[in-house]
């Protein structure tokens, strides 16, 4: 009050202490509404990025599902795109049924499979086994509703063969491995196989068919004897489906088809009918699978831009955080020129001081008047 009444009269030594007072009061003004604003702006830059990274997190869950899901579609579409071509082998193929392999017995002396069709499919001891067109075993043992199939390399299993393009005749007997071996040919004709020889049934003893494929032949040589091999051109350790060549004939459908047969329908042709239905199907399946596929495909494409935005947006307030961190090394900057800013500035009372702007004048502040020898 008394400054504002002496402010009437035109003093010097007053207007100077005057405008003093305003500058102190408007920076402290200043100084001290600083950390409440940055205070206030820092909290909303931390619940902004707290909000952003459980979004980001909830995102990237949603992307994985995606992915995941996406995975077993893929691995439907590959089973049907499989049972198709076999089913397609069987239309060609009208005495030839589709059995799925149940058990699989892998043992190093017994090479055996069940499959999921018996007496009730006209499946008898002895059937021939295949592989597509080439033979993989036979029938040893029949259930109403499986089978057990010996492979061609078990231990037991002796296979009348031709070798080709001699057509010897040999045995081909299992050898507990995906190979078998070739035995009982006469001495000398060895001579005559070369590296392009193959190996099929020979039909000897009715036992199987003649002329089914095989494997093709592999010689062995150590220092002592020279052994021929098979190499199966099945992998047998691979196998999910099989065909069984029956006798199909216009009795051979069980009642429980739930088909109504006339005196002159063919119970082969209703078969293939029925297999040709369900390609349609399977058709069908596969293109509602690949239409899901690129539904899904689009969605991951999507939520892969938003992720790269969203990481571009955390980058971002990482520098706006960095850029915090030096304004508040401005402010304490700030604070202490106000309090030791005379004792660092060259004036002629302080002829050791340091001009203003200087870097040692910013060190003089910060170490709050103290002098740095430089």
């Amino acid at each position: 009050m008394f400054i504002i009444l002496l402010s009437n009269l035109n003093f010097k030594i007053i207007q100077y202490l005057k405008i003093g007072i305003n500058e102190m009061v408007y920076r402290s003004s200043f100084v001290v509404s600083i950390p409440e604003n940055f205070i206030k702006k820092t909290f909303i830059e931390i619940s902004d990025y707290t909000t952003f990274y459980e979004d980001y997190k909830k995102k990237n869950k949603e992307l994985i599902k995606l992915k995941s899901s996406n995975f077993s579609s893929e691995v439907v579409f590959y089973e049907n795109k499989e049972l198709k071509e076999l089913i397609n082998n069987y239309v060609l193929s009208s005495n030839k049924i589709l059995a799925k392999i149940i058990v699989d017995h892998q043992s190093p002396f017994l090479k055996s499979i069940i499959i999921n069709k018996g007496s009730k499919d006209n499946i008898k001891i002895g059937t021939n086994v295949y592989d597509k067109s080439y033979l993989v075993g036979r029938v040893i043992e029949v259930n109403y509703k499986s089978s057990r199939v010996l492979l061609l390399s078990d231990l037991n299993s002796n296979v009348p063969v031709t070798i080709t393009p001699k057509n010897i005749q040999a045995i081909v007997t299992g050898k507990g491995n995906s190979y078998g071996q070739i035995k009982y040919i006469k001495a000398g004709f060895s001579e005559k196989f070369t590296d392009q020889s193959k190996v099929y049934t020979s039909g000897t003893g009715a036992v199987f068919k003649s002329g089914i494929p095989i494997g093709k032949l592999i010689k062995i040589e150590d220092e002592t004897n020279t052994k021929f091999d098979v190499e199966f051109y099945s992998d047998f350790s691979q196998l999910k489906y099989v065909f069984a060549e029956v006798d199909l004939k216009k009795n051979d459908i069980n009642s429980d088809d739930d088909l109504t047969i006339g005196k002159n329908e063919n119970p082969t042709q209703l078969k293939i009918k029925i297999l040709e239905d369900e390609l349609k199907i399977i058709e069908k399946s596969n293109f509602k699978l690949k239409e899901k596929n690129g539904n899904l495909k689009n969605e991951i494409y999507i939520l892969n831009n938003k992720i790269l935005n969203q990481q571009k947006e955390i980058s971002s307030q990482k520098e706006a955080v960095n850029q915090t961190n030096i304004d508040k090394s401005e402010l304490e900057f700030l604070r202490l020129n106000l309090i030791y800013g005379h004792k660092c500035k060259k004036s002629f009372m302080n002829s050791k001081g340091f001009k203003v702007g200087t870097q040692g004048y910013k060190k003089c502040v910060l170490n709050k008047g103290r002098k740095i020898n430089e």
